[in-house]
C-alpha cells in the first residue's frame, strides 16, 4: 500500500454519534468523489479509493463524540463538478454548508473547493486543484 498511494497519512477517524444516519451521509457524499465503503466493522466503516483511508465510527471508549475545534478533513475532488456535487450532497443529506463551492486565491490559484458540516458538525472539505 505505501508504494501505491501518493498520501502522506494512512488513514483519519472521526467519532459519531448517530452512526447509521452518519454512514448514510458519507455513503452519499463520499459517492460524488467516487470513494466507497472498502470495508466494515460492527459501529465502524472505511472508506477508500482503494485502501481504507477515512473511518466513521462510534467512539472505542464508548464516550460521547465531539468536534475538535480547528480540526477539517479534506477529500481530493477529480473536476469542479466533483466539488459541486459534494456540496450539492451534502446539504441534501442534512449537512450545513460552510463555505460554498468556488475558487479561493488565498488557497493558491488553481483552488476549487467547499466546506460543509457533516451531521454531528464535523468540518470536511472537497477540494479540486486545477493545475
Amino acid at each position: 500500500m505505501s508504494d501505491l498511494s501518493p498520501s502522506i497519512i494512512s488513514h483519519v477517524s472521526i467519532g459519531t454519534n448517530q452512526f447509521e444516519r452518519a454512514r448514510a451521509f458519507y455513503d452519499a457524499v463520499l459517492a460524488t468523489l467516487s470513494i466507497r465503503v472498502v470495508m466494515e466493522h460492527p459501529g465502524a466503516v472505511a472508506y477508500g479509493r482503494q485502501f481504507p483511508e477515512f473511518w466513521l465510527q462510534v467512539p472505542h471508549d464508548g464516550k460521547v463524540a465531539s468536534v475538535g475545534n480547528g480540526f477539517h478533513l479534506g477529500f481530493i475532488a477529480h473536476s469542479k463538478a466533483e466539488v459541486d456535487a459534494f456540496h450539492q450532497a451534502a446539504l441534501a443529506s442534512g449537512g450545513m454548508s460552510d463555505g460554498a463551492p468556488g475558487p479561493r486565491p488565498h488557497y493558491g490559484e488553481p483552488y476549487y473547493g467547499c466546506f460543509v458540516r457533516d451531521l454531528d458538525g464535523n468540518k470536511i472539505e472537497a477540494t479540486f486543484w486545477d493545475a
